[in-house]
């Protein structure tokens, strides 16, 4: 079993994660869990900002590391939250001001609902200088209602809504979820790129 270091904080995007590396034999510890701090996110894509993550979590660790970055880009917010979804609301890693401050401003602009869609990035490094990175994404294609729905996921998922179930993310197994969603997809990229 080869250690990995996941460079994320948040334990339920650690468990999530988790849950899809299963498959490769490999044993994930979170960076938090490592002692090591956020690095700050200063790319200007996806991209960007999950590779200085994962060259962060592996050089202050000395493992392999995986990192994504991931949001809800949403067209009546002109791809708002976007790079910014985690600290949207201006309280890093707070899914519930973050969740409002999007309804906020759909309210402010009229909007019942909204084309949107869930983007994910993730890296994979063998070493923090790591000249060839494993690079995958993953969309997931949807709408943001108004009205929160379900007590699963996190993030913005109660407001998105995934039209071939007729239910938000939030409403969706675990399973299921995986199955459908940008960090799911991505994974499975990843999967076959490591494979």
């Amino acid at each position: 079993m080869k250690t990995v270091v996941l460079a994320s904080q948040n334990e339920k995007k650690s468990k999530e994660l988790s849950e899809l590396l299963n498959p490769l034999g490999m044993v994930i510890q979170s960076q938090g869990a490592l002692g090591v701090k956020e690095v700050e996110e200063t790319g200007l894509t996806f991209v960007e900002n999950a590779l200085i993550k994962a060259r962060h979590a592996s050089f202050e660790t000395g493992y392999p590391a995986i990192a994504d970055d991931s949001g809800l880009v949403v067209d009546a917010l002109e791809g708002a939250p976007g790079l910014y979804s985690s600290r949207y609301g201006g309280e890093p890693g707070n899914d519930e001001v973050n969740l409002q401050k999007v309804l906020h401003e759909l309210k402010a602009r009229g909007c019942e609902r909204s084309p949107a869609r869930y983007v994910c990035v993730i890296v994979y490094l063998k070493e923090w200088k790591d000249p060839l990175p494993i690079i995958a994404q993953g969309i997931w294609e949807g709408e943001v209602i108004t009205t929160p729905r379900g007590q699963g996921g996190f993030g913005y998922d109660p407001i998105f809504w995934v039209a071939s179930h007729e239910c938000t993310a939030a409403e969706l197994s675990p399973a299921v979820k995986n199955s459908l969603s940008h960090r799911g997809k991505a994974m499975a990229d990843l999967l076959r790129e490591m494979s």
